[in-house]
């Protein structure tokens, strides 16, 4: 059985649709709360795939969370190695950050749900499934596109939506989420929501529940594209029902 660690940052930013779904494509799956449990680099870069999850802090804020710098080191060690890594929103920044690009705040807060302009090169990606209708977006900072990487997907407030670098993907946006499960995030993000003029609960939770069913089949379909083109084989073994 193939092994996958994920590197969770919050409590209810966890794997989402991400966690049936490696379950299904033959995955023994751990998590690593960042902050509680130790980084060894030697035993992520061991791990068939990592996944580098979503948090509210940023990834150059080692000063008050002493924990990014192992981590950091971590996503840079398989990178090199071209391991197959997973980066959603921070966890993109922390890989733009190993690749050796600048990470900081953006123009706006981007919260809510709109869709992606895809790159010629993102709509041949997994990212194609997600063409034309919204994704959850969650963020405040930005990164610039590390040298080597390949820009899939774009909007209007933030240019560096996605990207490739060799066998690993990251995703400012939130790709994972199980919007049925929205709520957990409106109660936990309470004070970056009021922070944001205009922003509210009440129309977060409506365009979740308009748009949830959708999103999830989206949000499927690109993460198994995205599996299914590392592992092959995977497509084999989800046909045995096993």
């Amino acid at each position: 059985m193939r092994q996958a660690i994920a590197i969770r940052h919050l409590a209810f930013e966890d794997l989402g649709l991400l966690g049936p779904l490696l379950a299904d494509t033959g995955f023994s799956v751990r998590y690593l709360d960042a902050g509680l449990d130790p980084i060894d680099a030697a035993e992520v870069a061991a791990a068939d795939l990592l996944i580098v999850l979503g948090g509210p802090i940023g990834a150059y804020e080692e000063e008050a969370y002493p924990f990014l710098a192992p981590e950091v080191r971590a996503i840079e060690m398989r990178l090199r190695a071209d391991r197959p890594t997973l980066g959603i929103c921070l966890g993109a920044q922390l890989m733009a950050r190993a690749l050796g690009a600048r990470v900081y705040p953006g123009i706006a807060k981007e919260i809510g749900f709109a869709g992606l302009t895809l790159s010629d090169e993102g709509r041949r990606s997994c990212l194609r499934h997600l063409e034309g209708g919204p994704v959850l977006h969650w963020h405040g900072d930005t990164f610039d596109l590390p040298p080597g990487a390949v820009h899939l997907a774009s909007t209007a407030v933030c240019r560096n939506q996605a990207f490739s670098h060799g066998t690993s993907l990251a995703l400012q946006f939130h790709a994972e989420v199980d919007v049925r499960r929205l709520e957990s995030w409106l109660i936990g993000h309470t004070v970056e929501i009021g922070s944001v003029p205009g922003l509210k609960v009440t129309d977060l939770r409506a365009d979740g529940l308009r748009v949830a069913d959708d999103l999830l089949a989206r949000g499927r379909a690109a993460m198994q594209a995205w599996l299914d083109g590392l592992w092959p084989s995977a497509m084999l073994h989800r046909g045995r029902g096993t």
